[in-house]
């Protein structure tokens, strides 16, 4: 049995949904696997800090943290300084799951840096350090003997970037074509049920799927982002969420979606994008589909995206109901994958 040490960086939502998951899987793991997977540390931004080698008691914490009490139970005193934080851990992976930022990656991108410039795995569910330094995170992987993986940044549990990288090996990707936004499928398809826009994000918030401020999902900031990803990963061209043609969905109206329904069609938030040479063109917007398109019935949470590539027709993967679950099993799914024989994934 091999024991792995793991430090949770953030801890909202996502975090403590890897916390339950690694709880719930932890018979089988050790069972299939071999592997014993102990959470030695948790970093927060609100709710503070501990640390303990022999392994943190995930239980006890979740209920903390479900009291409203802060993580103050800790065998030796921990840091505010990140690199001390991490060798205090004794971890050998750090799951990133700090709050992402469109503009810059930051400050995941240089948590990352530092994680790997020591020698720990790294995996993470934030999209801003994939965007601004995939290239550059890879090799910094590479040159300290570990690894960097990021399957949850784009659909959440469903695997997209383990899917190229693992099974269509010298496959080409040529354009691909999807709904990536869960939030704002959500509130289209409430307001196919008369609900107004206003309505329809109260209820995104009400049930944790739209952040207070849903600026990010409505005016399109998030599918381009994960736009962005994909290109970057997948296509090896270097895009930024900033040189994707963006329209969000505030100026659609409920009466807007109600005629559509009415001539058999549906408004959805699209991203689409081709591949030309080296370059490639992006656009994330709302559309009027038909029945005939295969995004049709893609309701609610749900999402999918279709891959062109040079030796496959359509291929398709969709995910219905995402959630934090769903993004903590990529996180898992990651993890065993770096631990396990694996083949190593480089940049196209």
């Amino acid at each position: 049995m091999q024991k792995i040490k793991i430090c949770l960086l953030g801890f909202g939502n996502v975090g403590q949904a890897f916390a339950q998951l690694l709880l719930d899987k932890h018979s089988f793991i050790l069972d299939q696997y071999d592997l014993n997977l102990q959470v030695v540390a948790i970093k927060t931004g609100r709710h503070g800090a501990v640390i303990d080698q022999d392994g943190l008691d995930l239980s006890q914490v979740l209920e903390t943290l479900k009291s409203g009490e802060s993580l103050t139970i800790q065998t030796q005193p921990t840091s505010q300084d990140l690199s001390s934080f991490l060798k205090a851990s004794g971890a050998s992976v750090m799951a990133e799951n700090t709050p992402v930022s469109y503009t810059d990656g930051q400050p995941a991108l240089d948590h990352i840096r530092m994680a790997l410039s020591l020698g720990m795995h790294v995996v993470t569910a934030n999209k801003g350090p994939v965007v601004h330094a995939h290239k550059e995170l890879i090799q910094l992987a590479a040159a300290n003997n570990c690894r960097f993986l990021f399957e949850s940044t784009v659909m959440d549990g469903a695997p997209i970037f383990s899917l190229w990288r693992n099974a269509l090996p010298a496959a080409e990707l040529r354009s691909f074509r999807g709904i990536l936004n869960s939030t704002t499928n959500l509130i289209l398809t409430r307001m196919e049920s008369d609900e107004s826009f206003d309505e329809a994000v109260k209820y995104a918030q009400s049930i944790g799927i739209a952040e207070t401020d849903p600026s990010g999902d409505i005016d399109g900031w998030d599918a381009a982002i994960k736009v962005a990803a994909l290109v970057n990963v997948l296509m090896g061209v270097s895009l930024l969420p900033q040189d994707v043609h963006r329209q969000g969905i505030r100026d659609i109206q409920t009466e807007d979606v109600q005629l559509a329904l009415q001539n058999g069609q549906r408004w959805k938030l699209i991203c689409e994008i081709q591949r030309d040479g080296t370059s490639v063109a992006a656009t994330v917007k709302p559309q009027l589909i038909d029945q005939s398109d295969a995004l049709f019935s893609v309701m609610g949470t749900s999402s999918a995206v279709t891959f062109h590539s040079d030796v496959l027709g359509a291929l398709t993967v969709t995910e219905e109901d995402p959630g934090p679950h769903t993004t903590a099993y990529g996180l898992l799914a990651d993890t065993l994958n770096i631990l396990r024989p694996s083949p190593q994934y480089s940049s196209p």
